[in-house]
């Protein structure tokens, strides 16, 4: 699987960690930035990693800021991207399980290197289940299309 990974300059020590375990697991990833510690704008990389899942260049990816909360925010703005704060291992689990999210946000300053690995591993480890949860997902992406999820004819 392809994985776009960002983050800003808070979270670049925990983004190195994260494509370490990505690729011990045997996934590609791609690097959106940032490169440093060096400040910048979690928006821009949000943008960039939400992107390529969006164009379909990435099957997922993975934000990290301080909070996961600013990236959550960026990323759920690009088209066909639902992305997930999580905070522990159910959270990341029940995104992907129920959810079908396609970016995973994560707390740098809130999250420790071993819960890090943990959450990374079953994030990308876990399938959408579909059944009962196709019907939310669609009603998600009707909202995302500007139509009222009630009116979805089938829903």
């Amino acid at each position: 699987m392809k994985i776009a990974i960002g983050s800003d300059h808070r979270g670049f020590d925990a983004k190195q960690q994260i494509k370490a375990i990505a690729a011990e697991l045997g996934h590609e990833c791609i690097d959106c930035g940032t490169e440093d510690n060096s400040p910048v704008d979690y928006p821009d990389l949000a943008y960039l990693a939400a992107g390529a899942v969006s164009r379909k260049e990435a099957d997922r990816a993975i934000l990290i800021c301080a909070t996961g909360i600013g990236m959550s925010m960026a990323a759920n703005k690009v088209h066909g991207v639902r992305a997930a704060l999580c905070h522990d291992e159910l959270s990341a689990q029940i995104s992907r399980d129920h959810n079908d999210a396609n970016v995973l946000c994560l707390s740098a300053d809130q999250v420790g290197a071993v819960l890090l690995r943990k959450m990374v591993e079953v994030w990308l480890n876990t399938d959408f289940s579909g059944g009962r949860h196709e019907r939310r997902v669609r009603k998600i992406q009707e909202i995302e299309e500007g139509r009222d999820p009630r009116q979805m004819v089938n829903g």
